[in-house]
């Protein structure tokens, strides 16, 4: 990606170093023991502790290294470019882009959707319309899920903005109102479909981002679809337990992440992202 020379963010909320406990000397409680596939996006509820008990915060001394200086330069030229891709394509339909915040921490973190262990990965929360992720996510993303490269760490970003959006638009409010409407089966679909979108509005910042701004060299998109196919239901399944079982995938297929994320990159066109009518993922 051609970062040199970009705007960084300046919603970029740092809280490496802010270490988490609980009042009366409890520790921060359990470590989620959240599957692979729960890495992008996946509702926070599922994922972050409610544990009683108000967690207290301790500043500690932290030292950022090369390789993480450059991560987090990339996710703040990111996370910019994200907000001018969107905030056009809002004003072209006549509304205002809401820009989100992002959080960077190490180890855990307070979020108005509960507290999260780094363990959650990267995760939007849409009750303080802000991203969190823990940038020690993007050696899992190469070493566990063979998916290395800067393009494939601003899909990441670029999938959880995508979620944004989707609260933005009242996408994530109906989803979730359907989803405690439905079957165990009827939510997992519904699930899969908000997460193919917010796939899809991945690609729509890459196709922007490419067109307007010139931001990606030759490989990027193939860095990015590996990045999706890495993180399928199916692949991720068949890794962990030798098995797949469709009918639990929350998040689609490696396929089916891949196809939409192409879809959005091809187009551009939001429109064009609405897994929710189609009938075939």
């Amino acid at each position: 990606m051609r970062l040199e020379g970009r705007r960084s963010s300046s919603n970029v909320e740092d809280r490496r170093g802010i270490r988490l406990g609980r009042a009366g000397g409890i520790g921060i409680g359990t470590v989620v023991l959240a599957l692979v596939a729960m890495y992008f996006g996946v509702d926070p509820s599922v994922l972050l502790q409610g544990n009683s008990g108000q967690p207290v915060q301790q500043q500690v001394p932290y030292e950022e290294g090369q390789a993480e200086a450059r991560m987090r330069e990339l996710v703040s030229v990111v996370l910019a470019d994200t907000e001018d891709t969107w905030a056009q394509l809002f004003a072209a339909d006549g509304s205002t882009y809401q820009e989100p915040k992002l959080v960077l921490f190490s180890g855990a973190v307070q979020s108005a959707c509960g507290t999260a262990q780094a363990a959650v990965g990267p995760f939007y929360c849409p009750a303080d319309s802000k991203v969190y992720i823990d940038l020690s996510f993007y050696e899992d993303l190469q070493s566990r899920f063979g998916a290395p490269g800067d393009f494939a760490q601003a899909y990441v970003i670029a999938h959880e903005v995508g979620h944004h959006v989707q609260a933005l638009l009242g996408i994530s409010e109906r989803t979730q109102a359907a989803r405690r409407n439905s079957s165990e089966a009827g939510s997992n679909q519904l699930s899969v479909r908000q997460e193919l979108q917010a796939d899809c509005f991945a690609g729509i910042w890459a196709h922007h981002a490419n067109r307007s701004r010139q931001l990606l060299e030759g490989g990027d998109i193939e860095e990015g679809l590996r990045a999706a196919s890495a993180i399928g239901d199916d692949r991720l399944q068949k890794q962990s337990q030798g098995y797949v079982v469709p009918e639990s995938f929350t998040h689609g297929s490696s396929e089916q992440r891949v196809r939409w994320f192409k879809l959005g990159f091809e187009t551009g066109e939001v429109g064009r992202c609405d897994t929710f009518a189609s009938k075939a993922l």
